[in-house]
This record gives structure tokens, C-alpha cells and sequence, in this order.
């Protein structure tokens, strides 16, 4: 998954090659619909999110905040849609404190990467492009746009079409330009038929107008919602402000726009350029006054503490940060959603990726598009603490890059209770089940305690345990027992149960560390720390890798494989050392049926299957399982994938992924054939230790 950056001046968008993000830079590129005929577009299409998950439904009718996200010119790590190297790439994981997400650039067309689309709708948030004119290129940009009633009316439906085949929910509007009084007229054309178009086309879209050209023409940025940009205010679904504003500003913007006043999105800068408060680590100075005055926050910018390597490391100055969002804002929205309900806890990078418990890439690798629902952790002064935890990308993961680790010290007779999730699933009359993985020392247990709450405002909290609790039990509405059973990988053991809350809405999960109620016996039987030595009595290690909540009768329906049709095209051969070959090619796959069946995403495995002709016989070696990636659409690009000479067929094999967090068995998996012709081992003869060799070696891998 490496790839070149400096290639982009030989970039020709019709031909096949590794797909990327990019934006549109000219009206005549937008009124070509020349994208549509690139080799990338099928790649940048949103995957499947239910839409339970909120992200098209209107916005609440509370004050909100919108992130707009601006990182060195844009399409970085996240440009490479089926993911890149830099497991330090740059995400977001506070989504719980984020309505809306702005992908800007200072290109004239700037479409989201796939990747922000799809994590942020599986968190319930709408995303939106970026539309904007400035300097000279922009001031004729604007003098084509709106020429006509009639150009504006097309360029605006032009956008609204963008945003409904790649599936994000609406722009950014921004003329940073001066502009003739004449224009005004064909501008607000532009901005009602855009909101209009994409009102029409994608269930709860946003159109969002920027402070900065006036209703005269000006570009005077007003840094409040006044006479001089209402009138855009009134067509669209609200106002970006600029961030250069007085303490009063926000009062007097919630006055002018009355029982819209959430609507009104008052800018903060994080870099502090004229910023109130100096943005920095003392932006929520800004958002207490925001909030006082009840409207709505814009936060441009937050990877400044990416961009400037705060210390002492991202994660740390990322949860810190972001921290102080949330103490001064509150969290005012719940993730919503229907069961089946599945987290990894993958941040979209990471050192390693698993399916199952067993390691399939030890290769870093970054693809924001895989990150899982993100817990929402609490992250106190670890002092204070006798448990930390934390989501470390370098310890084992049960599923995916990702995991939630304990460690620390707990004495006996203690516990340690934290949230890591909080919001409503409502429960059908069904049971539901539960399925968690664990890995911990001897002697750390790590149990669940899921918080429920009836129509009648009951609440219970019920905790999911293997091993007995008897000095626990009293703090808990009930307790349940799990089964337990090992995993695939050794060490991984999972907890699975059902219990029955018919009338009641899931409100938060909680995870419990204790030490058990077991024999010696039992407990000799468990895994020993992540040294893999014998911890001491107060040690704690635990390791959270998965969590899945359905109803009892849920099963995924994985189509059998010949239901699938799947192609393989743009087929290229380059010569490779030693005999090898280098092979590049696109796989695609559809249901025969045209069923409306959708999965999350797809692993993409290779098999490359050896057959050695030694004398008159022939030594079929068994195959391994090679992991390529995932896809999050049903195609997939491979690029110069190198093959042994000893190659004579390529079974590429697509195993389809549940909503759940199951995978398909990847022997009944669909998969597209590859023969090799005119492969030259076909021709020589080896001696057979050769083939014992190689059968062995094989056997090892797949081991």
C-alpha cells in the first residue's frame, strides 16, 4: 500500500492506477462531468451505512458543532482511498462531540475523500464539500458562474449531483471574491437552486454559507450574522462566521436570527489567526461565550494539534484537546442506532491488522474508512488512576487494527468501572445477544455492564461476567453468567450471553476490571501478562478487542459464492527479477440477482497457487492466504502484486463482512481466477527436496 507522491504532475484521471481523492480545480472540469469518466470515481463512493445511524436525518434543534477540517492543502494520507502506509496518519476519533464535518481545500471543488464519508456517517455525522472562489482564478471563476440565471441554476445542479453519486450530505459555500452589484442576483440563484436541488436529491442535506462576500458585493467578512449576509442565511441552511469576532458578536448574530439561532455556526480558528481566545489550547474560551449565547460552534481547523506536534505525543495532545471541547461544550449528542450494534475500536491506522484473533498484516497502514464506532472514553489524570486505558495500536487486536488496553494495579475486593460507550438503542421484543472478546494476565477479569433504561425511566445495569462476583453483585441490578469458549488466536478468549430487555432502550456500556472469584486452578489455566510472565498480585492487564450486540435471531445473509458475478479487468503484466512477474489489475463483484443486499466492506485475499512439473508428475503445493486490503465498494484495485515464477493461477478471493462483525468463511467466499499462461516453471525441473522445501515453507505460512 505505498505509493508515490510525486507523481501527480503525470496524473491522468482515465488511467487505471492506484486510486486516490482528488478535487475538481475548474468550472469546465464541473460542467464536463468529466469525473464520472474517470478510472477513480466507482473507488470514492461512500460504502453502506445504515442510515439508523442518524447522518440523514435533520439536524436537532440544539446548538451544534461543525468541524471544518483543513490539513496541508488537503488529500494527504486520506487522498489514498484503499488506505497507505503512515500508521501515524492524522483521524479523529471525538465524533460523539462532532454534528457536522467540513472537508475544505483551497481548490475550487474540494470532494471528501470516501474515507472521511463512511467513519463519519457510522457516526451519525453529516459531511459536507467545499465550494469556493478567491484571488484573480476565483473572480472569473464567479464571472462564468453567474453570467446567466441559467449557468448558475447548472454549475449549482452540477454540485448537488456530485454529493448524491459519492454520497456525502451538501457544501460549503465560500466567494472570497469582490463582486459586481449585477451578480448578486444570478449568486443568490446559485445558493437557492444549490439548497433546493440538494434538499431534493439526498435526505438531509446542508448547504452552508460563508461569511465573506456581502449582499453588495463586498468581500468585507462581517464575523456575525447581520444585514450584510442574511439575505444568503435566508436561502441556505446556515452561516459559517468568520472568527474574527467580539465577545457580543454571538448574542447580537442569535438575535438577528431568531428562532434560527442554531443555524448560526460562529467561527474559532484553532491556529488563533485573530481568533477570540487565541484559539490553541484556549478554544473553549471561545466556545464557553458560544454557548452562553446559545448558538452553534464552527471549529476550523483542529489538526493544528497534528500539524505542530504537540506534545508529548498526538494521542495524548489529540484526547487532551479535544478534552477541553468537551468541558466546555458538553456532549450534547447520543449515538443512535438499531442492533446489530459492533465496535473494534479501530482508529483507521495502526502497526498490524487481524480478522478473527489471527494476524493477517504486520505491515503498518493507515485507511480512515475502517475505523470502527469509537468509544467514548473518559480520559482522567492517570495519577489519579489505579487502571489506565487506552486504545494502543500496538498491542494485539482481536479484529481490525484496534483494541481498548488496562493495565495498571487492583487490589483484591476492588474494581474499576469506566464508560466506553453512551447512547439509545431501542430493543425489539427479541433477546439480545452479546459476543466480547478478552485477552488479560491470570489474573485480571474484564467484565461488561450495560445500562438500560424503560419507557417509565427504570433504569438497570446488568453486568456480563464469566466468574464469580460475589463482592460485587450487591452494586448491580442483576448479573449475568457468560459462556465462555477460546478463539481462533491464542489467548483470546470469548465471552458470549443473552438476556431479555423487551420495552427498555440500551443507553451506555461500561467496562468492569475485577479480580475473579476462581480456584487456583482456573486461574493457573489463563494466559499469563503481555510479558508473558507471572504478574504480580496487584498487576492488571486486560485487553478488550471486540463488542458485538444483537438480537438473538440476528444472522448476516452471506450470498453463496456462485451467486456473485466477479470480473477482472485493466489486466497488466511487467516483468519482475529472478522469472517473477508483476501483475496490476481491477477486480469488481456484483450480486447476479442485482439483490439489494450491503455489506460494510470486503477483505481481499490472493491465493498464488504453485503447480511444479518435476519429470513426467506434477506437486500441487497447498495454498496461503495472502491479505491484500479491504475494500469499502465492490471493486478493488491491485497494484504490482509480485508473483514467484513458480506461480501458474491467482485465486483472488473477496470474503464479505457483516454489519455484525462476521466474516464470511473464506472457502465460501467469491473470488475471481487468474490463470497464468506461458509461466516458464512450468518447463524446468527441480530436485523433488526442492518441492519438499516449498510444500514445507507453504505449510509454515499458512500455519
Amino acid at each position: 500500500m505505498s505509493h508515490s507522491n510525486n507523481s501527480e504532475s503525470k496524473f491522468d484521471p482515465k488511467q487505471p492506477s492506484v486510486p486516490i481523492s482528488y478535487p475538481i480545480k475548474t468550472l469546465k472540469e464541473l460542467e464536463s462531468r468529466s469525473y464520472y469518466e474517470s478510472f477513480h470515481y466507482p473507488f470514492n463512493k461512500a460504502s453502506s451505512v445504515p442510515i439508523e445511524s442518524g447522518y440523514s436525518a435533520p439536524l436537532p434543534n440544539r446548538r451544534r458543532i461543525l468541524v471544518c477540517h483543513d490539513m496541508a492543502g488537503g488529500y494527504v494520507d486520506d487522498k489514498w482511498v484503499q488506505g497507505d502506509t503512515n500508521a501515524e496518519a492524522y483521524a479523529i476519533w471525538h465524533w460523539h462531540l462532532i454534528d457536522v464535518f467540513v472537508y475544505f481545500s483551497h481548490n475550487l471543488v474540494t470532494l471528501p475523500p470516501p474515507s472521511w464519508i463512511n467513519t463519519a456517517h457510522r457516526h451519525g455525522v453529516k459531511v459536507l464539500g467545499t465550494f469556493i472562489t478567491e484571488w484573480n482564478e476565483g473572480k472569473a471563476a464567479c464571472d462564468k458562474l453567474l453570467s446567466t440565471k441559467k449557468s448558475a441554476q447548472m454549475y449549482a445542479k452540477h454540485l448537488a449531483e456530485l454529493a448524491a453519486n459519492l454520497g456525502f450530505d451538501g457544501w460549503l459555500l465560500n466567494i472570497e471574491v469582490t463582486l459586481k452589484p449585477e451578480q448578486i442576483s444570478n449568486l443568490k440563484e446559485f445558493v437557492k437552486h444549490l439548497s433546493l436541488t440538494m434538499h431534493s436529491s439526498v435526505p438531509g442535506s446542508l448547504v452552508i454559507w460563508y461569511d465573506s462576500v456581502t449582499i453588495n458585493g463586498h468581500l468585507w467578512w462581517q464575523n456575525e450574522l447581520n444585514e450584510y449576509n442574511k439575505p444568503f442565511f435566508d436561502i441556505s441552511d446556515g452561516i459559517f462566521t468568520n472568527y474574527s469576532w467580539q465577545e457580543d458578536y454571538p448574542w447580537q448574530s442569535a438575535a438577528v436570527a431568531g428562532d434560527r439561532k442554531f443555524d448560526v455556526y460562529t467561527g474559532i480558528d484553532v491556529f488563533g489567526r485573530n481568533t477570540y481566545g487565541g484559539g490553541m489550547w484556549n478554544t473553549n474560551v471561545a466556545l464557553d461565550i458560544i454557548r452562553k449565547a446559545d448558538v452553534s460552534a464552527a471549529i476550523f481547523a483542529p489538526g493544528w494539534v497534528y500539524e505542530t506536534k504537540q506534545e508529548p505525543d498526538f494521542e495524548t495532545a489529540q484526547n487532551r484537546w479535544w478534552g477541553l471541547v468537551e468541558k466546555s461544550w458538553g456532549i450534547v449528542r447520543k449515538y443512535h442506532g438499531t442492533l446489530p450494534f459492533y465496535t473494534n475500536f479501530d482508529q483507521g491506522r495502526g502497526y498490524h491488522i487481524s480478522v478473527d484473533g489471527d494476524l493477517v498484516s504486520d505491515a503498518t497502514w493507515c485507511n480512515i474508512s475502517s475505523q470502527s464506532i469509537q468509544p467514548l472514553l473518559e480520559f482522567a489524570d492517570s495519577t489519579a488512576n489505579s487502571i489506565q486505558l487506552i486504545v494502543d495500536l500496538k498491542e494485539a487486536s482481536y479484529s481490525g487494527g484496534g483494541n481498548i488496553t488496562f493495565k495498571g494495579s487492583l487490589g483484591e475486593e476492588t474494581y474499576f468501572k469506566r464508560r466506553i460507550f453512551q447512547g439509545e438503542f431501542i430493543l425489539s421484543k427479541l433477546p439480545i445477544h452479546f459476543i466480547y472478546s478478552v485477552k488479560s494476565d491470570n489474573n485480571s477479569s474484564l467484565g461488561l455492564v450495560f445500562e438500560f433504561t424503560s419507557s417509565i425511566n427504570k433504569t438497570m445495569s446488568i453486568l456480563l461476567t464469566s466468574h464469580g462476583v460475589d463482592h460485587l453483585s450487591s452494586k448491580f441490578s442483576k448479573v449475568v453468567l457468560t459462556s465462555e469458549h477460546k478463539g481462533n488466536a491464542p489467548g483470546w478468549v470469548i465471552h458470549e450471553g443473552t438476556i431479555e430487555m423487551n420495552g427498555y432502550i440500551l443507553t451506555g456500556i461500561h467496562a468492569l476490571c475485577y479480580r475473579p472469584n476462581a480456584t487456583s486452578k482456573e486461574l493457573k489455566s489463563r494466559p499469563f501478562g503481555p510479558d508473558h510472565t507471572v504478574p504480580s498480585s496487584t498487576d492488571y492487564f486486560a485487553v478488550l478487542g471486540h463488542i458485538t450486540v444483537k438480537t438473538s435471531n440476528y444472522k448476516p445473509d452471506f450470498p453463496v459464492s456462485t451467486s456473485w458475478l466477479v470480473d477482472g479487468e485493466y489486466i497488466s503484466w511487467k516483468s519482475g527479477p529472478q522469472d517473477s512477474r508483476v501483475l496490476s489489475l481491477k477486480i469488481s463483484w456484483k450480486l447476479k440477482e442485482g439483490k439489494g443486499i450491503v455489506f460494510p466492506h470486503y477483505n481481499v485475499y490472493v491465493e498464488k497457487l504453485p503447480q511444479l512439473a518435476y519429470g513426467n508428475s506434477s506437486t500441487t503445493l497447498e495454498p496461503v492466504q495472502e491479505y491484500l486490503g479491504v475494500a469499502h465498494v465492490n471493486c478493488f484495485y491491485v497494484s504490482e502484486l509480485k508473483i514467484p515464477a513458480i506461480t501458474s493461477s491467482l485465486k483472488f478471493i473477496i470474503q464479505v463482512c457483516g454489519f455484525d462483525g462476521t466474516n464470511q468463511n473464506l472457502a465460501k467466499s467469491p473470488y475471481y481466477q487468474l490463470e497464468i499462461k506461458d509461466h516458464k516453471l512450468s518447463f524446468m525441473k527441480y530436485p523433488s527436496y526442492i518441492y519438499s522445501w516449498i510444500s514445507h515453507w507453504m505449510r509454515f505460512l499458512r500455519s
